[in-house]
C-alpha cells in the first residue's frame, strides 16, 4: 500500500523511516490556529487530523499521515519559539517542572479516518539561566515545539521522561503501528 506522509518534520520522515515503510511525502501549507475554546490535547488531535485530509481526494486509496506534536505546560501550549527570547523564556518556565508532549496522530484510508492523541510526560532538570544560553547557543531549539529536542543535545536539560520517547521525539510510532497494522489487517 502506498503512504503518504505530510509532513515536513525530517524527524517525522526518520522515525517512519525507521519503522520499515517506504512512502513519499507532501507538504501544504496548513493554518495551525488553536480553538482557544479546546483544550490543547484535543486541538492538537484536530490539527493532525487537518493535515492528514487536506487534498486527501488527490490521494484517494493511499494511506494518509498526518501529524502535530506540541508540548504543553499548566495548559498553555509551547510551539517553536520565534526568537533567542521566545526559546530563553520557554525553557526558563520548562526548568524545574513536568510537562506534556502531546502528538495529534491522523491516518486516513479510503474512508477510514483513525484520529488519536499520544501524550507522554517530560521531566525537565533544574537549569540556570547560562545552562539556557549555552543551550540556545546550539540552535538546536529552534524549529522544536518547547524550544528542545531530546533526541540530541537538549537530552541534558531532560531529568527522565515517561511514555514513548518516539512520541517526544515528534511521532507516536507504537501507536501509528497499531493504525497501520489495522489497516493492513482490513485488506485480507
Amino acid at each position: 500500500m502506498d503512504i503518504v506522509l505530510k509532513s515536513s518534520s525530517p524527524r517525522r520522515k526518520d522515525l517512519l523511516k525507521d519503522m520499515g515503510y517506504e512512502f513519499i511525502v507532501k507538504t501544504y501549507d496548513v493554518d495551525e490556529t488553536f480553538d482557544n475554546k479546546l483544550d490543547p490535547f484535543t486541538n492538537v488531535k484536530l490539527l493532525g487530523l487537518k493535515k492528514a485530509s487536506i487534498k486527501k481526494e488527490e490521494d484517494y486509496g493511499k494511506i494518509l499521515i498526518g501529524c502535530d506534536t506540541i508540548v504543553v505546560l499548566d495548559n498553555v501550549i509551547y510551539g517553536k519559539p520565534k526568537d533567542e527570547l521566545d526559546a530563553y523564556n520557554m525553557l526558563k518556565n520548562l526548568s524545574g517542572k513536568m510537562h506534556y508532549v502531546a502528538s495529534g496522530i491522523a491516518v486516513i484510508y479510503k474512508d477510514k479516518i483513525f484520529n488519536d492523541v499520544e501524550i507522554s510526560k517530560v521531566y525537565f532538570k533544574e537549569l540556570t539561566d547560562n545552562d539556557i544560553y549555552e543551550y540556545i547557543k546550539t540552535g538546536e531549539c529552534f524549529g522544536k515545539a518547547g524550544s528542545y529536542a531530546i533526541q540530541g543535545i537538549g537530552k541534558c536539560l531532560v531529568s527522565h521522561y515517561e511514555g514513548s520517547l518516539n512520541n517526544i521525539i515528534g511521532l507516536p510510532t507504537e501507536k501509528l503501528s497499531n493504525i497501520l497494522g489495522e489497516i493492513n489487517g482490513m485488506e485480507d
